[in-house]
Formats: structure tokens, C-alpha cells, sequence
């Protein structure tokens, strides 16, 4: 008896422009805060639970069905980064936990600048535009630890500016992914290797 080798060809749609979009609108909006416009509320809390959050942790899990462990490991990270953010707002208001000391939040801020700042090593493999979003992203981290030790608002507000660029940068690329397999070309460039 033979057997036929039999050949699967990966169907799954490309999940990375929803992590990028769920990352993006949601970074820019909660920086429009850090830069002064507006109070942390309940539209960046939601965001952050539902399409920063949960929408970054399916495209996370899709990333793993393809085979591609940055995007799994990057976006169920911040995926549930976003998670914890909100809950970080939600616990204390329902009289769960304790609200976070500003150290704990030094500290929380601190580990998440690490930890991007190795997936920013890893985008010298990949393009152009995922260098400038975790090579920002990694400076955001590390402007809030600054502003936030030294109780600094003008470097918060800063790091608020640059963190619009940031979320800017992740929207950008998740349009570009759409728009250019929609199109079938090049119509907005993300700098490829």
C-alpha cells in the first residue's frame, strides 16, 4: 500500500493589521491623556480591555496557527498589557484591590520598556516600520518611567507626543497591510528587508 503525501496550504487571513490597529488607535488614544487633553476615562479603558486587549490577544493566537512566534509573543503580550491596564482602573473603582503606588507603577512600566525593548532587537530581521514601532515604543516605556519616578508632568506630557507617533506608526502599519494585499501592490511602503 502507498501513501500519498498530502499538502496543507495555510488559509488563515493575515491577523496583523487587527493586533496593529487594536495597538495603535488604542496607544494614541490613551496618549492624548498622557499629553494633557484629557483625563485617563472610561473610552480609554475600554479600548484598552476590548480592541487594545482582546483584539491584540486573537491576532496573538492566528500568529500562532502561521507559525510566527514574534507576532504570537508581541501581540498576546500587549494584548494583555492592555488587559491589566484596564483592570489596574477597573480593581480599585469595584473595591477589588488597592489602587497601584506610583513605584508599582514605576516598576510595572519598567518591566514592559524591557521586555519591548528585546522585541525591538528582533525587528532588525523584519521591516523598516516595525522598527520605528518598537524602537518608539520602547522610548514611551522608558519617557513614563522617567516622568513618573521624578513626578515630572512635563516629561509625561512629551512622552505623550511620542507615544502618538507610536500608535500612529502601529495604525500606519496595519492600514499598509490591508491596502497593500487588498491592492495587490505597494500603495503605502513600510520599508520591507
Amino acid at each position: 500500500m502507498s501513501t500519498t503525501p498530502v499538502s496543507l496550504v495555510e488559509s488563515t487571513a493575515n491577523p496583523a493589521p487587527l493586533g496593529l490597529c487594536g495597538f495603535g488607535m488604542t496607544t494614541i488614544l490613551l496618549n492624548i491623556h498622557n499629553a494633557g487633553f484629557y483625563e485617563l476615562n472610561s473610552m480609554i479603558l475600554a479600548m484598552g480591555l476590548f480592541y487594545g486587549g482582546l483584539a491584540q490577544v486573537i491576532a496573538g493566537i492566528i500568529e500562532a496557527k502561521k507559525n510566527n512566534t514574534f507576532g504570537l509573543t508581541a501581540f498576546t503580550s500587549y494584548g494583555f498589557f492592555w488587559i491589566a491596564f484596564a483592570f489596574m482602573g477597573f480593581l480599585p473603582k469595584l473595591g477589588l484591590a488597592e489602587a497601584s503606588s506610583n513605584d508599582a507603577k514605576v516598576a510595572f512600566l519598567a518591566m514592559w520598556g524591557i521586555f519591548t525593548l528585546f522585541l525591538f532587537f528582533g525587528t532588525f530581521k523584519l521591516n523598516r516600520a516595525l522598527q520605528v514601532i518598537f524602537g518608539t515604543l520602547t522610548l514611551l516605556f522608558f519617557l513614563l518611567v522617567w516622568g513618573d519616578a521624578t513626578g515630572n508632568e512635563s516629561i509625561i506630557h512629551f512622552a505623550g507626543y511620542e507615544g502618538i507617533v507610536c500608535g500612529a506608526s502601529a495604525f500606519y502599519l496595519g492600514m499598509a497591510n490591508v491596502l497593500n494585499e487588498v491592492y495587490g501592490r505597494t500603495v503605502l511602503p513600510i520599508g520591507a528587508r
